[in-house]
C-alpha cells in the first residue's frame, strides 16, 4: 500500500500503514478508502480525538492493538466492548470507554505533518467537530 494523505479540517498529514504488524486491519481500512467522516474530541481517552462508528463492523479481530498509542499512532477499535472507532491521539493517551480501558489496532503512523498535532487537538476541542478524509496519495 502507498503513502495516506490524512485531511483534518485544515490540517494535512502522511500515514504509513502499518502492514506488517497490522496486515488484516491495514487491508481492511484500504478496502473502505477514501474514507471520510467526522472527527471529534475523545471523551476518556486523554489528549486523543476519535471517528465514532457505531456498530460498523471492519471484519478484523485484534492484532498489534495497544492501549497507549503515541501521538500519532493511529488506532482501528473493532467493537466489542464498545463501538468500533478511529482513535487519533495528539497527546498523551489511555484508550478508554465508559466500559474502561480498551486497546485498539495500531494501523496508521504518521509520518509528516506531526508539529500540527498539538494545534488540531486544540482546534477540535475548543472548536468542536472536524471533517476527516483519508486517501490515498
Amino acid at each position: 500500500m502507498g503513502a495516506l494523505r490524512i485531511t483534518v479540517g485544515r490540517f494535512v498529514y502522511t500515514a504509513r500503514f502499518e502492514e506488517e504488524a497490522a496486515p488484516l486491519t491495514c487491508a481492511a481500512f484500504a478496502s473502505l478508502l477514501p474514507f471520510r467522516n467526522t472527527i471529534i474530541q475523545a471523551r476518556w481517552s486523554g489528549e486523543s480525538a476519535w471517528v465514532p462508528l457505531g456498530s460498523f463492523q471492519v471484519g478484523v479481530g485484534f492484532e498489534n492493538h495497544t492501549s497507549h498509542p503515541a501521538p500519532g499512532e493511529l488506532l482501528l477499535y473493532p467493537g466489542g466492548f464498545s463501538e468500533t472507532e478511529i482513535l487519533f491521539p495528539y497527546g498523551a493517551t489511555l484508550f478508554a470507554s465508559k466500559m474502561g480501558q480498551l486497546a485498539g489496532n495500531h494501523f496508521l503512523t504518521l509520518v509528516e505533518g506531526r508539529e500540527q498535532l498539538a494545534e488540531m487537538g486544540r482546534v477540535i476541542l475548543w472548536e468542536g467537530a472536524q471533517e476527516i478524509a483519508f486517501e490515498l496519495e
